[in-house]
């Protein structure tokens, strides 16, 4: 039988002293609650007049909207494709601002050629990772959904997750995927009753549980160190030499 490990002796030298900092529970108290209500951006990738990803997104609005949540829609008629303009374009300053406004998003896609629409992606496309020290997207909840006009696929909400993380979201586990959409939404928009509807609410149930969960600690979600390392090199190793390693209290 091996014998119990024992633990290393010999710390942990490969870290940049002063930049690292043991994460605790207390540093997930809050310490002034926000007293507005969670805010939500709902994307959809279709500009066609029928829309299902437009129901879909009306949908998961009044949802949210009834769960106690803001919710904004953005409209995607007139947003030029990516590098097609400049980024102080309106329609992309009204997407990057109701971002940053936004505590969490929904994404709602057709499935077209077995991926996402390039409306879709075109949205996404405009956020950019980081502006200054604004960052569009980082630490907010986002749910994916998606529609198709023939039977069951997952590829749009998988890609869908794919961009989620790259932009640094915190996606929930569950997601809606409407197969032959043109029979689960009525001749006004509306989704009909039945196990389809029922996942949409479990989605926008659970985003806002994640939501309310991490709005108020989304800054120290995504605050790391490597960028600590790049962000403030000189200041955070004069603090170092004045106080040392720095280790939560036990």
């Amino acid at each position: 039988m091996d014998k119990p490990r024992q633990p290393f002796a010999d710390g942990l030298p490969n870290l940049s002293e002063g930049h690292f900092i043991f994460p605790a529970s207390a540093d997930l108290q809050v310490a002034t609650p926000f007293a507005h209500a969670p805010r939500f951006l709902i994307l959809y990738g279709s500009l066609r007049e029928r829309s299902f990803s437009r129901f879909l997104a009306y949908e998961a609005a009044r949802l949210l909207e009834a769960m106690g949540g803001e919710v904004r829609i953005y409209d995607a008629h007139g947003l030029p494709l990516p590098d097609d303009a400049t980024a102080d374009h309106p329609k992309v300053q009204e997407l990057r601002n109701l971002s940053i406004w936004s505590e969490g998003h929904v994404w709602v896609s057709p499935e077209r050629h077995g991926a996402m629409s390039g409306v879709m992606k075109s949205q996404i496309d405009w956020l950019p990772l980081s502006e200054g020290s604004v960052r569009p997207t980082q630490g907010r909840t986002l749910a994916v959904m998606q529609v198709s006009g023939g039977s069951q696929s997952f590829n749009a909400v998988n890609g869908l997750r794919v961009l989620g993380r790259w932009m640094r979201m915190v996606t929930i586990p569950n997601q809606s995927s409407v197969p032959m959409a043109y029979k689960e939404f009525d001749e006004t928009g509306r989704m009909k009753p039945g196990p389809l509807y029922d996942r949409v609410v479990d989605v926008c149930e659970e985003l806002m549980k994640f939501t309310l969960l991490t709005r108020e600690r989304s800054d120290y979600l995504v605050d790391r160190y490597s960028e600590r390392k790049e962000r403030e090199p000189d200041r955070l190793k004069a603090v170092a030499a004045d106080i040392g390693f720095v280790r939560r209290p036990s």
